[in-house]
C-alpha cells in the first residue's frame, strides 16, 4: 500500500489522491463561511455559520437564536465564493 507522501507514487496515483481544491473549486479559494438572515417568524437578525464545503447549494432547518422557531435555511454559492442566504418558516 503506497501513501500519499510516496515519493515512487506516479501520476496516475497522484491524480486520485484527496486535493482541496481540485475536489472543492470555489473561485478564489475564499468562500462565506457566515451569513445574517431574519428570523420569518420574529424579525430578528441571526448570524448563521455557513460550510462552503457542503456544496454549491444547501437546504437545512436552524432555530432562531432568539425565538426558538425552526426555520429552512436556503445557500446558494457563486463561482466567486459568495453566499446568498435565506431563511424561510419551516411550515410554507
Amino acid at each position: 500500500m503506497r501513501s500519499i507522501f510516496d515519493e515512487s507514487a506516479d501520476d496516475s496515483d497522484r491524480a486520485n489522491d484527496f486535493d482541496l481544491d481540485r475536489d472543492f473549486p470555489l473561485g478564489d479559494g475564499t468562500a462565506d463561511t457566515s451569513g445574517v438572515v431574519v428570523c420569518p417568524y420574529c424579525g430578528e437578525e441571526n448570524e448563521v455559520s455557513l460550510d462552503p464545503g457542503s456544496g454549491d447549494t444547501q437546504d437545512y432547518v436552524e432555530d432562531c437564536q432568539v425565538c426558538c422557531q425552526p426555520w429552512r435555511v436556503t445557500v446558494e454559492y457563486g463561482a466567486d465564493g459568495s453566499a446568498i442566504v435565506s431563511a424561510a418558516a419551516l411550515d410554507e
